[in-house]
């Protein structure tokens, strides 16, 4: 891609003050690869260069992490899951249907990993971070940090430079995986940093169903620090369907760099949901790299007491013929807020395009507070881009017309929000999935009598 991509929302900071972590030199693991080593020790250089982002950059305008705690927290030791809270069953076994192609679960200071044989023999890679280190250093060097780079942010740097557990799938060229992969990054504990890094490469014509969630236990005082990155390459006339589950407890502070390149003829569907954390800075990007790339981002979102959500997505449109479509919606109560800034970007040499944005928030108590921030920045013609926002509460209207069918009030208004996520819900392709995002709406929304 020759054309670089010009963002405002991408500015950099210059900070407030300079902000003392805990982490030190020796934190970055030395893999034996060359070609690893030395993208972690420019991204060690990068992170401590730059200053923590604040509200002088436009793109951290409405969140402030002035009370993150940045120099309380430390790596999980090796093994240091044995002593700490083990994931619930319901979040070991599967939502996208009766098994799993393969599993990776990601604990503080180890991993396991289940791989089919039928899946290993056609030549795919799902492994572990560190396995993938030790065994096919080649792969993971080359296509780590090609997606994302260090440079695009302090906590871009920060999980570039420590990350000590993660992801490699690997597609082979025209290989179909049949049975979805699924991966859990389980995080209890508090004044640790899980730092996390998942790559994701498919070869031309491959395809593959993806699964990711994110999960921990809520802890009542304290903190717990999450620094991801999740690139993802998808090769020529490829299929990927990617699907997101974040639900970290309310103390743990989020943030995380993603972004899908899409080659030509390729297709992604690209799924999120996000219930959990106390604060969520969210990048994601869809670059549409190649003719005939395609690609839908469908975001979900449900946030209650003091959380804080902030998602900032990109659509970039970088060649002729391609398409792309966002719908978020999002649901608010307590004193929670949320931020969604959204940006569609089409490059001169983009013509025949198709972008499409949109989202929907519904605020269901009067201290909550949704910020929606639409985008285009079109640099040529014959093009078609439409976007939208809105922010708005339940309609007494149908609330009366359902009581006037002897509904009551709190089932009426249950099933308003639910039917105003239903076209989200539409959207996923599995029940598993469905179900957990339902179950976590449900939760919510008793909690506060509806």
């Amino acid at each position: 891609m020759s054309e670089q991509i010009k963002v405002v929302s991408r500015s950099r900071s210059r900070g407030e003050q300079k902000q003392e972590w805990s982490f030190r030199k020796e934190d970055v693991r030395d893999s034996g690869s060359a070609l690893i080593d030395a993208y972690r020790n420019e991204a060690w250089k990068i992170f401590n260069n730059l200053e923590m982002p604040d509200r002088t950059n436009e793109a951290w305008r409405r969140t402030d992490i002035r009370g993150l705690a940045v120099n309380r927290f430390s790596l999980p030791a090796q093994g240091a899951f044995t002593h700490l809270e083990q994931p619930p069953q319901r979040l070991l076994e599967s939502v996208t249907g009766e098994s799993h192609g393969g599993q990776v679960l990601l604990y503080a200071g180890g991993a396991e990993t289940r791989l089919d044989e039928t899946v290993k023999a056609q030549g795919v890679i799902f492994c572990d971070l560190l396995t993938a280190e030790r065994e096919y250093p080649d792969l993971l060097g080359k296509a780590m940090g090609k997606v994302i780079g260090a440079g695009e942010g302090k906590f871009a740097a920060l999980s570039g430079s420590l990350a000590q557990m993660g992801v490699f799938l690997y597609v082979p060229k025209n290989v179909v995986v049949e049975n979805p992969l699924h991966s859990l990054l389980w995080g209890p504990g508090i004044d640790l940093a899980y730092v996390s890094h998942i790559v994701v490469y498919l070869e031309e014509g491959a395809s593959v169903t993806y699964v990711h969630e994110a999960a921990s236990p809520t802890y009542e005082t304290g903190q717990t620090l999450h620094s991801g990155l999740f690139e993802v390459h998808v090769g020529r006339g490829a299929n990927l369907r990617l699907v997101e589950l974040q639900s970290w407890g309310e103390h743990v502070w989020n943030f995380s760099h993603e972004r899908v390149e899409v080659e030509a003829d390729a297709n992604l569907d690209w799924i999120f949901g996000a219930v959990g954390s106390r604060l969520t800075k969210n990048f994601s990007d869809l670059n549409l790299i190649g003719r005939g790339a395609t690609g839908k981002m469908s975001g979900f979102f449900f946030t209650d007491h003091e959380q804080h959500l902030d998602h900032d997505t990109q659509q970039n449109h970088m060649a002729p013929h391609t398409t792309s479509d966002l719908l978020f919606k999002g649901a608010l109560l307590g004193h929670s807020r949320s931020v969604w800034q959204g940006m569609i970007y089409v490059s001169p040499d983009a013509t025949k395009t198709d972008g499409y944005q949109a989202n929907r928030n519904l605020v269901l108590s009067p201290n909550a507070r949704a910020d929606s921030i639409p985008g285009l920045e079109i640099k040529t013609d014959d093009v078609r881009c439409t976007h939208g926002a809105t922010v708005g509460q339940i309609d007494p209207e149908p609330v009366f017309y359902l009581m006037s069918r002897g509904i009551s009030k709190r089932d009426a208004e249950r099933l308003i929000v639910e039917g105003f996520f239903d076209p989200i819900m539409q959207r996923i392709p599995f029940e598993g999935v469905r179900q957990r995002f339902q179950t976590a709406i449900q939760d919510k929304m008793q909690s506060y009598g509806i």
